[in-house]
């Protein structure tokens, strides 16, 4: 989580099961997602506006490279966690974005994961069907 000395500011960010390793260096606003372009790997509209949330509402669409790594979960959780990394990543790259950055929420964490499953039942909660005879 910190800025070296080519100017590549690094953060992870996390929601539910997803981790991301977001790397951001001054560009022309392509991002890379795994390898992949973020049109081939996010394929749904909704989840290409999610990423992009934090640099809307920065305003500075275009004006950085992303190269990140995502792993566990699922596309919409990766692209929650995407969008926490690149928030933290501005928010390393500028202080002064905090502000706006925390009050749209972008900076909290969904911790939100699966409850194990406990002995002696069918699943988390859900309990073996009972039988009175």
């Amino acid at each position: 989580m910190a800025t070296n000395a080519t100017e590549r500011t690094y953060a992870t960010g996390k929601k539910k099961n997803a981790v991301a390793r977001v790397y951001m260096s001054k560009g022309t606003g392509k991002i890379t997602i795994n390898k992949e372009t973020i049109d081939d790997y996010l394929r749904r509209p909704v989840l290409k506006m999610i990423v992009l949330q934090p640099l809307k509402l920065v305003e500075m669409e275009g004006q950085f490279d992303f190269y990140i790594n995502t792993v566990g979960g699922g596309l919409a959780g990766q692209a929650g966690a995407i969008k926490h990394g690149i928030s933290k990543a501005l928010q390393i790259f500028n202080p002064e974005l905090r502000g706006k950055l925390k009050a749209a929420g972008f900076l909290t964490r969904d911790s939100r994961i699966v409850e194990r499953k406990k002995y002696g039942q069918s699943g988390a909660r859900k309990k073996f069907q009972f039988s009175k005879r």
